[in-house]
């Protein structure tokens, strides 16, 4: 897979070495409140799915260039519709600064430049406000109203579906 840079930015793929410095975000009840994964319990379990991450995924880690600090995660899928996904999540200390939308941005034109003009779709937690802005920051519109739940099942949200 591979590195994508931007101004504050390196993307790139995550290893097994990254468990702890994930766990500051997948073990964070405020990060993972609208994940489709449930809060890690422990570091063991940021490790299961580190290690079930295919390089097909295109998951990326994402890392500040000032401090080299491994901050979250996302990735870009095609979907079986012929739509490219992305997602991502952070740890929470870097909440409102921007990297979500320069990282969502990044993946966007990674595909883009490989794939030429594609359609893209993101959904997130119709109360999550502050995703539903990024996502409307990366050029998607509101489409329609959807649900998702967690993978355990154990979390169902109300989502809202952009499209481009």
């Amino acid at each position: 897979m591979i590195t994508i840079t931007t101004e504050r930015l390196i993307l790139r793929p995550l290893t097994l070495d990254d468990a702890e410095a994930a766990f500051e975000w997948t073990g964070d009840e405020r990060v993972a409140k609208y994940m489709i994964y449930s809060t890690h319990e422990s570091v063991e379990t940021t490790k299961e799915w580190l290690r079930s991450i295919k390089p097909s995924e295109n998951v990326f880690g994402f890392v500040r260039r000032s401090d080299g600090m491994l901050i979250g995660s996302g990735g870009i899928n095609l979907k079986e519709d012929g739509f490219w996904e992305f997602g991502y999540n952070f740890r929470y200390d870097c909440w409102g600064q921007g990297y979500a939308t320069e990282a969502s941005m990044a993946m966007i034109e990674y595909v883009r430049s490989k794939y030429g003009n594609i359609r893209l779709r993101a959904e997130c937690a119709a109360e999550n406000t502050a995703s539903a802005h990024v996502i409307e920051k990366c050029g998607l519109v509101f489409k329609e109203y959807g649900e998702y739940k967690s993978y355990d099942g154990l979390k169902t949200f109300k989502a809202k579906i952009f499209e481009l």
